[in-house]
């Protein structure tokens, strides 16, 4: 399939409208938002995770250039299997979801050696307000798999964890969700060619950038499976996320500057969109902790929120809080008594689906709030102990009004929270634009609240 299917063209989702699919009026959850989240939450079972990942497992290699013709063994056969979950979930939802083939022909180059299909599956769950079904919310694990040699498509590669755990949980939550009625519009994905160079990820954030998709957040799955670390530590109750800053690439725009001179660094779009996660995660999936790390990702390492990031969106990177380094990128084997390879021993199915709770509730706390406000400014036109702000009213006609967070400069979370009504200005007075840091919020007549917007300096032209 062509990304076209799930991205707006000509202001629409093409055929994805909930009517379209099922010659009926959408009919809204009768429950509140919190209800809602709940249900979701509970739907996710450890036992559906470990099932998934043996699943994947037994495909005996998941390796990009594997056989993909093989009814049982190679990333073919890995594939074939993830699409016919997406549609078994959505038959039981009334269908609900579309699933579909991104397919597409990579060319040769350091990771991938001759002209190779990558297959990304993709299932669409469409937003049902007009005002926001063209927006999109992206979560994403990746299912091949490598053994020590990235170009060695033939040993075992089990992937237990790297990355069988991260698609599980991509699963749990299009299934758990499927049945649910959202505003925008939600796409589940599993990719392919992660390990040849985020091969499949690339390909589909490109699509959409070059059609201007409104990607509103993009969550990505990788290694998060195992509650062990090579110590023999354990940590069962919080997962690593990574998020973005000042982004590393050469030419900064106007307002990537604007907010490094502004002293705004940690409230780049990933960094709110990371806030927003963890504050979720605090409240509906209690007792398990979502740690912000402020870096784009590890050292030495990359993940398939990086061509997200790189053209242009909110992108994080879910992975676990340690990491065994023995199971990842290895060949099975015991050597000096030491076992090595991603088995899926070593994948705790309660910790992952934990981590698709966290997932699943940030989605549908984002598909059922209204956008993040644009056009946000701080006034700069004098010198005052005062703070004004100003914003573009929404466009979603359930938008209720907006609110005002800050913390201190030196503060990573947001310490206070105004309601400021209906309105797209307001003034803090005695609150001072030079000690603290401010975002603004739209919120919807259910309570629904969006991730906040960094304001950019405004001072009218002389």
């Amino acid at each position: 399939m062509s990304i076209r299917s799930v991205l707006p063209a000509a202001g629409a989702l093409i055929a994805l409208s909930i009517s379209a699919l099922s010659g009926a009026d959408p009919v809204p959850d009768a429950a509140p938002p919190a209800a809602v989240i709940a249900a979701i939450t509970r739907d996710i079972r450890p036992e559906q995770i470990e099932a998934s990942v043996r699943t994947l497992v037994s495909f005996g290699t998941r390796h990009t250039l594997s056989d993909a013709k093989d009814p049982k063994r190679g990333v073919g056969a890995a594939r074939r299997w993830i699409r016919a979950e997406f549609e078994r979930c959505s038959k039981a939802a009334g269908g609900r979801l579309v699933v579909t083939d991104d397919a597409f022909v990579a060319e040769p180059g350091p990771r991938i050696a001759a002209p190779t299909e990558i297959v990304n599956v993709v299932a669409t769950l469409p937003g049902e307000q007009p005002a926001s079904r063209d927006r999109l919310i992206v979560v994403s694990g990746h299912y091949d798999s490598m053994p020590s040699d990235v170009m060695d498509s033939k040993s075992d590669a089990p992937g237990a964890d790297d990355d069988a755990s991260g698609t599980a949980a991509v699963l749990a939550a299009a299934c758990a969700m499927a049945k649910h009625h959202f505003d925008a519009t939600l796409v589940f994905m599993a990719v392919a060619g992660e390990e040849q160079g985020l091969v499949g990820a690339t390909h589909w954030a490109n699509e959409a950038r070059r059609r201007n998709a409104d990607i509103a957040a993009m969550l990505d799955n990788d290694i998060v499976g195992s509650s062990h670390a090579e110590d023999g530590s354990v940590e069962k109750g919080r997962i690593r996320l990574f998020a973005e800053g000042v982004p590393a690439h050469a030419a900064l725009t106007d307002a990537e500057r604007q907010r490094i001179a502004t002293g705004g660094e940690n409230d780049s779009p990933a960094r709110e969109l990371a806030r927003f996660v963890r504050e979720t995660a605090a409240e509906h999936v209690p007792g398990f902790a979502v740690d912000v790390v402020y870096r784009r990702d590890r050292y030495l390492r990359g993940g398939d929120h990086i061509p997200f990031l790189e053209a242009g969106y909110p992108a994080v990177r879910f992975t676990e809080a340690h990491e065994d380094f023995h199971h990842q990128h290895q060949n099975v084997r015991v050597e000096n008594g030491v076992q090595y390879g991603d088995l899926p021993t070593y994948v705790d199915p309660q910790y992952t689906a934990n981590v698709a709770r966290v997932n699943a509730a940030t989605l549908a706390a984002l598909a059922l709030a209204p956008a993040a406000p644009r056009g946000v400014v701080i006034d700069t036109v004098r010198l005052e102990n005062d703070t004004t702000l100003r914003w573009e009213p929404n466009r979603e006609p359930d938008v209720a009004g907006y609110r005002v967070r800050y913390r201190r400069t030196t503060a990573p979370d947001w310490e206070v929270t105004r309601d400021v009504g209906n309105v797209t200005q307001v003034t803090l007075h005695g609150v001072s634009k030079d000690d603290f840091l401010f975002g603004v919020e739209a919120v919807d007549r259910d309570g629904n609240h969006s991730p906040a917007t960094y304001p950019a300096p405004y001072r009218p032209a002389r």
